[in-house]
């Protein structure tokens, strides 16, 4: 039997709404079609360059924090940026942002830090703006289950 793939997900969840983008990531990426995919969600304090080290993909997942990604994801990248520098190039990743104003901000300094660390974007970035709305959660989901369906068939 084949060992299975490992999928991170590390996202910031300071209300109960991000907490529901979390939790949609990870039921769509624990689907019962996908067999072959493992799923570790962490907050960003309580992860590190091991748990990437050890994964095969990353869900990213932040609110909007005054124009840039919640401090607590900002920290996940500090410690984890040089450990995984040179160990990590093409890891596939993808993220989604809850974003008050526009998100651009926050989509441009994580696609900064991920442009350094080579990681290869499997997604175009979620970008959930403005008002809370119940398809942010939709979208989550889908996003999730495409990154393990696609790290399940072998396609990243």
């Amino acid at each position: 039997m084949e060992a299975k793939k490992r999928l991170l997900i590390v996202a910031h969840v300071p209300s109960p709404n991000t907490l529901k983008l979390r939790e949609a990531a990870e039921q769509g990426a624990c689907h019962e079609d996908i067999e072959g995919v493992e799923v570790k969600v962490l907050a960003p304090m309580d992860a590190g360059p091991e748990d990437v080290l050890a994964c095969d993909a990353i869900i990213l997942g932040t609110t909007e924090n005054l124009g840039y990604m919640s401090g607590a994801l900002k920290d996940f990248f500090d410690r984890s940026y040089y450990p995984c520098l040179e160990k990590t190039q093409g890891l596939p990743f993808a993220y989604y942002i809850r974003a008050g104003h526009d998100g651009t901000g926050t989509n441009r300094a994580i696609a900064s830090i991920t442009t350094g660390l080579r990681w290869k974007l499997i997604q175009e970035p979620l970008i959930c703006r403005g008002e809370y709305r119940a398809e942010f959660e939709d979208q989550c989901r889908e996003l999730g289950m495409y990154v393990a369906a696609s790290l399940d068939a072998g396609l990243v």
